[in-house]
């Protein structure tokens, strides 16, 4: 039982921390080619060099969340590997256990790991990258034409030649704008005047106004009772569907409130749900990445080089990553139900690893 207890111990420390390790090398790889890249946006504006250096904490973590599936598989394979060629594996086994039992210690791990990164680490994540994308926006060039969706409504705006608008809708009903508001703005952002209107039709970019009236700055009304009045914008229902935030942003604990919203001004939420579903998968994910690194690594009796390792791993992630894009594309096109889309993957890789860690638990 001692002996068992000791085992279990070193496994989950020496897995722990193949995966702090490879974190660490990862979140340095990615800090310099985000630091070079953010020094290349700056490159025409005078700024000191600790502006790139901060954006670049920043944005990071966001990365090594996204890529810590396959930190997973390396920090396993990694791991397998070191017990395999210091014959610590043969005395686990002389101890009683089988490789089942040795995977099972990095494969729990990996399942509180999920559960972790999902319910604290992402939202620091999400929190850290709404923080970058509010800084690094300040110095954009080109914000003549923004779009939004908040609590408050549907929210546009666009620049046209020495005119600015800001529009506002409460809601988007199958191809129209409900309760439009067109604010009109002179160069240095003086109001002139406003149009509202009942329904703004959108399937192209030249809007058809309905039940319209114009109003000056002053509050008085020009014209009202308007029944086809044009709007020509740079939006039309296609692309302010496809509007969203940065995902990235959006924590785990807020994506039931953003679908809701969505919902609610008319958009679809097919790629908030997948979001959501991967959340819930992710840990899932995680163990599956544990089992997957076993069965290349405890799967064969020689002792293979490291190239062979490093390549198998990298193979593996470039498949893993075209299933998962694939089988998003299928949700994104509707040939597949967004839950489905999400889960597929992971249930194919589990399926694998599983029937891959019960032939090598033989060996």
């Amino acid at each position: 039982m001692i002996r068992s207890f000791i085992i279990n111990k070193y496994v989950s420390k020496e897995f722990l921390k193949a995966v702090i390790n490879i974190t660490f090398v990862l979140f340095c790889f990615s800090f310099i080619l985000n630091f070079f890249e953010e020094i290349n946006f700056f490159k025409d504006l005078k700024v000191n060099i600790i502006i790139p250096f901060y954006l670049s904490l920043l944005f990071v973590p966001s990365l090594i969340f996204s890529m810590f599936p396959f930190i997973i598989l390396l920090s396993g394979i990694w791991f397998f590997i070191k017990i395999k060629k210091n014959d610590e594996i043969i005395a686990m086994k002389a101890s009683g256990m089988s490789n089942l039992s040795i995977i099972t210690i990095p494969g729990i791990l990996s399942l509180l790991l999920g559960v972790f990164m999902i319910l604290a680490f992402n939202p620091l994540a999400s929190t850290l990258v709404k923080n970058y994308e509010l800084i690094k926006g300040k110095y954009e060039k080109k914000q003549d034409y923004l779009a939004a969706v908040t609590v408050n409504g549907i929210w546009i705006k666009e620049k046209r030649l020495d005119k600015n608008f800001i529009i506002r809708s409460e809601n988007l009903k199958n191809n129209s704008l409900i309760n439009l508001t067109i604010y009109e703005f002179d160069n240095n952002y003086n109001f002139i005047k406003r149009i509202e209107s009942e329904i703004a039709e959108i399937i192209s970019k030249d809007w058809k106004l309905k039940n319209s009236k114009i109003i000056d700055k002053d509050g008085k009304i020009i014209e009202e009772n308007l029944k086809n009045l044009s709007y020509i914008s740079q939006y039309d229902v296609k692309k302010i569907k496809s509007l969203y935030s940065n995902l990235d942003t959006i924590s785990f604990w807020n994506l039931n409130k953003e679908i809701k919203v969505l919902e609610e001004r008319g958009y679809s939420t097919g790629e908030m749900r997948a979001k959501l579903h991967r959340s819930f998968a992710f840990p899932f994910f995680l163990l599956s990445m544990v089992l997957l690194s076993g069965v290349f690594t405890l799967g064969t009796k020689i002792k293979e080089s490291n190239w062979h390792y490093i390549f198998v791993a990298i193979l593996a992630s470039v498949l893993i990553f075209y299933l998962n894009d694939f089988s998003a594309a299928l949700g994104k096109t509707d040939k597949l139900p967004v839950e489905i889309s999400v889960w597929m993957p992971i249930f194919i890789i589990f399926i694998f690893s599983s029937v891959g860690v019960l032939y090598a638990n033989q060996k």
